[in-house]
Formats: structure tokens, C-alpha cells, sequence
């Protein structure tokens, strides 16, 4: 049982990595685009801040459910179908969402948004990793990139696009990316074979199952915003160990938790993976709003002071993949935690009256940290997997990225709701510093008789 691997199908590699980047870019893209447009939808809608706060919750919970389902029906019959069926469905959202009349109807275009683009990203990683075999950690490392650039400049985008057309210009813009992507996809793609044997057998109530604990989790975390719910804390703990032993038994499960209490290494490249997201998902929320009502800076500036993050994020991750192909992961994967210590430390270093230069420095340390992190952990996963998982396994990466983003709105919401000042941001910092300490022993653990492969896999 194995999926057709074929590098010498490939004619233009180039194009083909082109019509994947432009996919995976449409999930992050999506989902820093909206925050602009929010207070628009509002009005427009008469909605409450509940409504609100639901219309982006239930796009991370989509998400979080389909990335893994659609990496484990891309990986039995074949990526390009999927990949092709992700596109079809971000399509039909683009179109009809600016057309909504109704909450109800906005939210299940998201939905449908949010299907399409969750499948893009696993289906695409294992498009690469099928027929690419020259060089391929540097080419997950530059959708890495895209991904990063264009999380980065969504708001950026979304503003200027918002000012002149309105919000239902956010859902339009997809549509030139997709045709894009279609066509290239079409042309350049060869088709793989799906997996050999018997069907593909669904598993609809541990699917269910993962919905409901991830939907039971992301209710309490939010709830945390108030006070501690102690009753949906005890609705997760029973939903997630339902799903556990129910899977465990499964014999084609819908998540392999046998495969991953078998392979802890692999699990805590997960577990890694949201610690990492957490730091890095609630300075990008967190920031902004102290920007602009601490520190008196205009949407305008605190947006471009911003950009630091992500723009060495995004300088650091050639740099790393580099450097993780002749040194192994562990020392450029240490090094990345220390200077992510560092960077959470110096938070504490500024305040009200702090210059914007040393502000920005603050800002681009982290931003260092996390370029190397991110594509660090993300391809020891692959150095970990065959590449008939790496789209099970791109999809639970992604899903990891969602719990960190959970986690980093709970954090957000917790620390500022008595305002934002330098106390409340320096308790954010207080809590990331220790998760960054947190990543260390993690670190040194995936790494664990790290060795440099001589021939990438």
C-alpha cells in the first residue's frame, strides 16, 4: 500500500511549488484579513460582540477538525483531488459570502471557507513531499515563508482594500489567488494514485468526538475570560478521553493516538508546536492594542511596527532550514528557544515612554526566534514521518497551530480585561516568558540523538 512517488513527472518544478504557495497562503490569509473588517460586519449586521466573537471561533474549530480529516482523505485518494476540491469550495465562499443578508448566512459561508482552505495546506505539503525530492526541506521552508507573509500582511491588505470597496472586498480578493492556483495545479500537477485496497472507511463518531472536545475546549478556554467554568472543564476532560479510547480501540482511526503514545517524539513536536504558536499568536494580538492605546500610536504605525514580527520571522526561516541541513535540528532548534527567552524578557524593558526604535528591536528578536522555531519543528515532523503520512501529519501540525491561537485569544482576554497598561502587558509577558522556558526541555527532547541525515528525506 503506497502512494505513487514520481519526481520525473514533474516537468517545471518551480511551477508546481508556485501553484501550491498560493493555496496554503489562503487559510492564514483568511484569518487575519477578517479582524479589520469586523467592525463592519457588525454594523451591518447589528451584531453582538458574542456574535462576533463566534464568526472567528468557528473558523479555528473548522479547522481544527478538517486539516487532520482532509490530510487523511488526501493521503488515501491522492492530493491533487483534494487540493482541487479545497480550491472548489474557497471559490463558492468567495463568491457568496460578500452576498450575505444574515449572521447565519455569513457564518456558514465561513464555514465552507474555512473546509476548503483546511485543505489545502495539508494536500499541498504532501504534493511536495511526493514529487519533490530535490531540495525539499527548503521548499516546505518557503511556503513557510508565503504562509508567514501573508498572515502578516492581511490586515494590512484588508485596510486598504476595506476603505475604498467595503468589507465583502476581503472575500473577492481570493478569487484571482485561486484561479491562480487552479490552473497551475491543473497544468503542472501530475495526478498521484490513491492508496491501494479497500475503501476509504469513515470514521463518523470519532470525527464527532474530535468536534466536540475541540469545540468543549475552545468554549472553556474563552470562558476563562470571565471565570473559570468548572463544569465545561469537566465536559473536556470526559470528551477528550472519550475520543481517546475510542479511537485507541478503532482499527482505522480518524486520529492514530495509539501511533502517537507509540511515537512520543512525535507528539511533542505537537506539544511544541502550540507552545510556540502561543507566544508568537498573542504578541501579534496583544501588541497592537498596546500600541495604539498605550503607546498613542496611530492603526496606521502600530500596523507597520508590527511587521517586525513576522518580517525577520520570515528573514530567519531560509536561514534556518540552512542552517538545520548542516548542523541537524537540535542546536539551531536550542538556539531559537534562547533567543525567544530573551526577546519575552525584554518586554519588561519597555513602557509608555520607551523609544519606537528600541520597541521595534523588542519586536524583531522575537520575530527571530520564532522564524527559526517554526521551520524548525515543523520539518523535524517530517523528518519523522513516511511520506505516506505527511498529510495526516501536516494536518494535526496545523491543528496544533489553532489550540496555540485558542490559547493566545484565552491569554489575551484574561490579561487585558481590566485594560490595557504596562502592568497588564508585562503579566502577558510574565506567562510567555515561562512558556518559553517550557520549550527548552521540549526541545532538547524531540532532538534527542539528532543526527544529519546525509540525503533529505
Amino acid at each position: 500500500m503506497s502512494v505513487t512517488d514520481n519526481g520525473s513527472l514533474v516537468k517545471k518544478p518551480g511551477l508546481l511549488i508556485a501553484a501550491i504557495v498560493l493555496g496554503v497562503i489562503l487559510n492564514p490569509l483568511n484569518t487575519t484579513m477578517i479582524t479589520v473588517a469586523l467592525p463592519a460586519i457588525q454594523n451591518d449586521f447589528q451584531l453582538t460582540s458574542k456574535d462576533i466573537a463566534w464568526l472567528i471561533s468557528s473558523y479555528f474549530i473548522v479547522s481544527a477538525i478538517f486539516m487532520p480529516l482532509a490530510g487523511k482523505l488526501s493521503d488515501h485518494y491522492g492530493r491533487k483531488k483534494i487540493y482541487l476540491i479545497g480550491l472548489l469550495l474557497v471559490s463558492i465562499s468567495s463568491i457568496l459570502a460578500p452576498l450575505s443578508s444574515s449572521m447565519m448566512f455569513l457564518l456558514g459561508m465561513r464555514t465552507i471557507q474555512a473546509i476548503g482552505t483546511s485543505a489545502l495546506f495539508p494536500a499541498g505539503i504532501g504534493i511536495v513531499r511526493t514529487f519533490i525530492d530535490k531540495n525539499q526541506n527548503r521548499v516546505i521552508a518557503t511556503l513557510a515563508v508565503f504562509a508567514t507573509t501573508s498572515a502578516a500582511f492581511g490586515p494590512t491588505i484588508s485596510g486598504l482594500l476595506i476603505e475604498y470597496a467595503g468589507w465583502p472586498v476581503i472575500f473577492y480578493v481570493n478569487l484571482p489567488i485561486i484561479i491562480a492556483s487552479a490552473i497551475l495545479t491543473l497544468v503542472f500537477i501530475p495526478n498521484d494514485s490513491r492508496i491501494a485496497g479497500t475503501p476509504y472507511v469513515w470514521d463518523f463518531i470519532g470525527i464527532v468526538l474530535f468536534g466536540m472536545l475541540m469545540t468543549c475546549w475552545m468554549v472553556f478556554l474563552q470562558s476563562l475570560e470571565n471565570d473559570f467554568n468548572l463544569w465545561t472543564f469537566i465536559l473536556s476532560i470526559v470528551t477528550t478521553l472519550l475520543f481517546y479510547f475510542y479511537e485507541k480501540k478503532k482499527r482505522d482511526p480518524f486520529i492514530n493516538v495509539v501511533f502517537l503514545t507509540k511515537n512520543p517524539k512525535i507528539s511533542f513536536v505537537y506539544l511544541q508546536y502550540i507552545l510556540i504558536t502561543l507566544v508568537f499568536f498573542a504578541l501579534i494580538l496583544s501588541m497592537p492594542t498596546y500600541l495604539q492605546k498605550v503607546i498613542m500610536l496611530d492603526s496606521k504605525s502600530a500596523g507597520l511596527m508590527m511587521l517586525s514580527i513576522s518580517m525577520f520571522a520570515m528573514m530567519m526561516t531560509p536561514i534556518a532550514t540552512r542552517w538545520i541541513e548542516k548542523v541537524g535540528f537540535r542546536i539551531p532548534l536550542l538556539c531559537g528557544a534562547a533567543i525567544g527567552i530573551l526577546g519575552v524578557g525584554l518586554l519588561f524593558a519597555f513602557n509608555q515612554t520607551s523609544n519606537l526604535i528600541w520597541i521595534f528591536i523588542v519586536l524583531a528578536i522575537i520575530g527571530v526566534s520564532n522564524g527559526a522555531l517554526t521551520i524548525g519543528t515543523q520539518n523535524s515532523l517530517y523528518a519523522m514521518v513516511t511520506k505516506e503520512q505527511s498529510g495526516i501529519a501536516s494536518g494535526l501540525l496545523q491543528t496544533s497551530r489553532f489550540i496555540g491561537n485558542i490559547l493566545a485569544s484565552s491569554l489575551y482576554g484574561l490579561m487585558f480585561t481590566s485594560g490595557v497598561n504596562d502592568g497588564n502587558k508585562n503579566s502577558i509577558a510574565i506567562v510567555l516568558l515561562i512558556v518559553s522556558v517550557l520549550i527548552i526541555p521540549g526541545m532538547l527532547y524531540i532532538t534527542k540523538k539528532d543526527k544529519v541525515s546525509e540525503k533529505e528525506n
